[in-house]
């Protein structure tokens, strides 16, 4: 039962709504309730208000829980598939141990918007034993994901922009100008960054057509993979269908609801359930198949009940969220997300850390602000002079720094530490170059204009 929860729990909206279409084939004691009344399903009703950050753990009871809204998805998920759902499609086409199926899926869910992997394999390890009690090896991971980075689109699961346009020319066919592109990407691409085409011209030997020629074909390369799928399809990774709806007010009261899209409501078949009650009057055929009978039934509520599992695990973990994120939901602004872990809203909760990490591993919260990763919400903290500040909040005031600088005498690293300083940020200047580094902002002599 724990297992199924689980599953449930981990599924987004989309794959949830085909998982139960398919139980309700399968399963004939599992009806759909035409009514969307069941007496192991919730009803769609008004969203809650979400009070005040708490700083104990928050208990629930019956009035505590939001009641769920039912939505139509921004656009049929059967027309057209999601970026990750296109990845775990070619990944079910895949031979795969368990183990490698468990560590691709993470990989998967790590991507970034782009469809890149901005997260080294160690971190990716650290996050798994820590996370999901999984012990993969770096050599493992590596593995999995060099079979990620052949999956379509090309350049997808890339560990960098370089990387991501190289994985793109290998897919070319064996030629003259694949050999260019190799080389000019792998051994002068600071140049190539800089549009330096006249320096790149020289260092390839390539007459003026031959370098207009080597020109277009870089401008064919997409250094997001992720999004070009997404317009190839009709379905970017942007509108991807929402579970959660969170709408703010003016007087600032914040509410949200869990969309139920075109999940059924369901229940167990009465015809079965009359057939076991009336044992007396079944024929020593039909008592044979009691078992069978019986098996169904009990699948059938514990789906259920694994379903009504999903909504209260869901909504406390977004309740706990919107508590501490308040501020975020009602000015958007990026630098009032507060430091937050997993293992804050854990604590908040009472649920385990590993059922924290399900809920927000591929779910979206839909606002007036946008649509984000639940993963979006949390960030590092960072020590501030003694003042721990979200490392979000840190990043946010480099890159605004960064905008509107003179882009004829751009800031060096120096510089930008003690702008940070001025804005009351204590950062040093390693760290500095390391959240530039994460935002993928070139160095000053890169920014030059």
């Amino acid at each position: 039962m724990q297992l199924l929860i689980g599953q449930m729990i981990e599924k987004p909206i989309d794959q949830l709504t085909e998982y139960v279409s398919q139980q309700v084939i399968d399963n004939p004691a599992l009806e759909v309730n035409p009514d969307g009344d069941s007496e192991w399903s919730d009803d769609g009703g008004e969203p809650q208000d979400i009070g005040e950050p708490q700083e104990s753990r928050l208990d629930y009871d019956s009035d505590d829980i939001p009641v769920y809204e039912q939505n139509s998805p921004r656009q049929d998920p059967s027309d057209s598939l999601s970026f990750y759902d296109s990845l775990k499609e070619q990944m079910g086409t895949t031979q795969l141990t368990d183990r490698q199926r468990t560590i691709m899926e993470y990989l998967i869910g790590s991507l970034d918007n782009d469809g890149l992997l901005r997260k080294d394999i160690g971190t990716i390890g650290d996050e798994m034993a820590i996370y999901h009690n999984f012990d993969a090896t770096e050599e493992e991971i590596a593995d999995v994901l060099h079979r990620l980075q052949q999956f379509d689109p090309a350049g997808v699961g890339a560990q960098s922009l370089q990387q991501c346009l190289l994985l793109q020319v290998e897919r070319r066919p064996r030629s003259k100008m694949r050999a260019v592109l190799r080389k000019l990407i792998s051994n002068y691409f600071d140049d190539l960054l800089k549009n330096n085409w006249n320096r790149l011209q020289q260092s390839l030997h390539l007459s003026d057509e031959q370098k207009e020629e080597v020109r277009a074909e870089v401008r064919k390369l997409n250094p997001k993979p992720g999004a070009a799928l997404g317009e190839v399809q009709g379905f970017s990774i942007q509108q991807v269908t929402p579970d959660f709806i969170v709408e703010t007010t003016e007087d600032g009261q914040v509410t949200f609801s869990l969309r139920r899209g075109r999940l059924p409501a369901l229940e167990v078949s009465e015809a079965y359930m009359e057939t076991i009650n009336n044992l007396s009057k079944l024929s020593t055929r039909d008592r044979e198949s009691l078992p069978i009978l019986r098996k169904d039934i009990d699948n059938a509520k514990m789906l259920i009940d694994a379903l009504h599992q999903r909504q209260l695990t869901l909504t406390k973990t977004m309740t706990a969220i919107i508590r501490r994120q308040k501020r975020f939901f009602l000015d958007g602004d990026e630098g009032d997300l507060k430091p937050m872990a997993l293992k804050d809203i854990a604590a908040d909760t009472g649920l385990d850390i590993s059922t924290i990490s399900r809920v927000t591993n591929e779910k979206y919260a839909e606002t007036q602000w946008g649509i984000f990763r639940l993963r979006y919400f949390f960030s590092d903290r960072y020590d501030n002079d003694g003042d721990e500040v979200s490392t979000r909040k840190i990043k946010s005031a480099l890159k605004d720094i960064i905008d509107h600088e003179d882009k004829k005498h751009p800031l060096t690293d120096q510089q930008l530490e003690e702008e940070m300083r001025k804005r009351g940020f204590q950062t040093k200047r390693r760290t500095i170059v390391k959240y530039r580094v994460q935002m993928q902002i070139p160095k000053s002599s890169l920014r030059k204009q």
